[in-house]
């Protein structure tokens, strides 16, 4: 890719931008959110057009923006928010729009279920073709996405954001399977805002910053730090932002409480704490959140709120009468309005709370707006754009400002810093400890063990829907976390 230009609405997003990709390597395309990543690989993938600049594959050129044209060339393009269908089996998803027929013209679904035997066995991994998307793992979604890319003989494969959502076994595994496929020719972008992944993974890497190339080179030749420092156009420092705060009275209480994925769950968190859970994926964490938030039901036990037992509980009762907030996993599912602003997407759950009031007043509405935008430093065009329109970071900022805004006291933030850089993240740090400062009860699910280092008051770790062990701040380490996490080790006594 050769000086590639791109505007939208007559703001510049990518100027004079050139990537260069060799056969066989994985190259690790890095920059904050709005820096233009996602933005070029539309453009390689052929989602959008270019203003100017050239594309080539193996030497040839691609023309006009064509999804087909790019897949037709070898570019496959396996999405942070995975574009698969729940209510699909895994073989129709996999073949949606290329389908296998009889002579007929009907389907024949029993030679694309073996077909996606065959590509599964490839990548050595046990996904049964019949089985309907939505009862997979995200981490199992993401390899079917390439098992889709390895079936359209992709010469060139690219990751956005791939391990969002894994755990660290997960990851070992879809990078085994990205360096056996490197040994057969086949390229890779990899976007991420992981430095130790980059690390692990990449050959070579490119830098983008503001929508401008910052510098390209060998992964070998380079530091973290001055990875980082090119992104954010400074020193980033590396430093634990955790401070000793009092806790106040039980915020939160459960007593014997189970549901689906969860089982006998005691526990408590008091007002300014700050409690990070964690374990392999479905080891019920996340399933635990999702009950206290009134989105599944409690099968069994009792569920406390500043000493009160919450019954019948649902989203709007716990948002209104428990003031809990939550930022969900999987914003594309669960969190954006794809087709509202961006002001809309922040204000909606504070206007269904008060929706006894009638009016919606847009200038205050959007001098709140603009308030979180300057917390969070929400990078936009407009307020009056879709939500769609912002990079995936950004649109994960305007889902914390809608928390923000409907002001919980309790907060339960499902793996909040995804798809978010390594300079934002630092700030959604700043802000949870402010959040505890205030007296705020923040509990936060998350696979990465050094955001729980780096804010946690304690460590939950989750085992097959059982609470396996409570660390205390000295405790929390990766090795120790990952050895109640794979249920290795003895489980460790909860608090009292």
């Amino acid at each position: 890719m050769k000086n590639i230009t791109k505007s939208f609405f007559g703001v510049r997003v990518l100027s004079n931008v050139s990537l260069e990709v060799e056969q066989g390597e994985v190259h690790a395309l890095l920059g904050e959110n709005g820096a233009g990543k996602s933005t070029l690989m539309n453009i390689l993938g052929g989602v959008h057009s270019r203003d100017g600049g050239t594309v080539e594959i193996n030497g040839i050129a691609l023309g006009t923006a064509s999804v087909a044209e790019s897949e037709k060339a070898g570019v496959a393009f396996v999405h942070q928010e995975l574009n698969l269908f729940n209510n699909l089996l895994v073989f129709e998803n996999l073949f949606l729009g290329k389908e296998i027929l009889y002579p007929t013209g009907t389907l024949n679904k029993r030679a694309m279920a073996a077909r996606a035997g065959e590509l599964f066995e490839e990548l050595g991994v046990n996904i049964n073709p019949k089985a309907p998307v939505a009862d997979l793992e995200t981490s199992r979604k993401q390899l079917l996405e390439i098992a889709k890319a390895l079936d359209a003989e992709a010469k060139l494969i690219i990751l956005d954001e791939p391990t969002t959502s894994l755990n660290t076994p997960e990851i070992r595994h879809l990078f085994s399977i990205v360096r056996g496929l490197q040994k057969k020719g086949i390229a890779f972008i990899f976007i991420s805002h992981k430095m130790p992944e980059v690390f692990a993974i990449a050959d070579r890497y490119t830098v983008l910053r503001n929508g401008r190339f910052i510098k390209s080179g060998k992964i070998s030749e380079t530091t973290p730090q001055e990875v980082t420092a090119s992104m954010v156009g400074r020193e980033v420092p590396d430093k634990a932002l955790y401070s000793v705060r009092e806790k106040g009275e039980v915020a939160l209480e459960l007593e014997h409480c189970s549901g689906p994925g969860f089982s006998d769950i005691s526990y408590k968190v008091h007002r300014g704490e700050i409690i990070g859970l964690t374990g392999l994926a479905g080891s019920g964490a996340g399933s635990l959140m999702q009950a206290m938030f009134g989105a599944v039901p409690f099968s069994g036990g009792t569920f406390k709120v500043f000493g009160k037992k919450m019954r019948r509980l649902d989203i709007h009762r716990a948002m209104k009468h428990a003031r809990i907030g939550m930022v969900s996993s999987n914003r594309k599912e669960n969190s954006i309005l794809p087709d509202m602003q961006l002001l809309e997407n922040e204000y909606i759950s504070e206007h269904t709370l008060s929706m006894g009031k009638p009016h919606i007043f847009k200038k205050r509405e959007i001098a709140k707006y603009n308030q979180y935008k300057k917390i969070l430093n929400i990078k936009d065009n407009s307020w009056g754009d879709l939500i769609t329109s912002l990079s995936g970071g950004n649109q994960q900022k305007i889902i914390l400002a809608r928390v923000l805004n409907t002001d919980a006291e309790i907060f339960l933030l499902d793996n909040p810093t995804q798809g978010i850089d390594v300079g934002a993240k630092g700030e959604i740090y700043k802000l949870i400890l402010q959040l505890s400062e205030q007296g705020k009860t923040i509990l936060v699910n998350t696979l990465e063990i050094p955001e729980i280092e780096k804010v946690a008051d304690q460590c939950v770790v989750f085992y097959h829907g059982r609470v396996h062990a409570v660390l205390d701040r000295n405790s929390i380490d990766e090795t120790t976390v990952m050895l109640h996490a794979a249920g290795a080790v003895p489980p460790a006594a909860a608090r009292a």
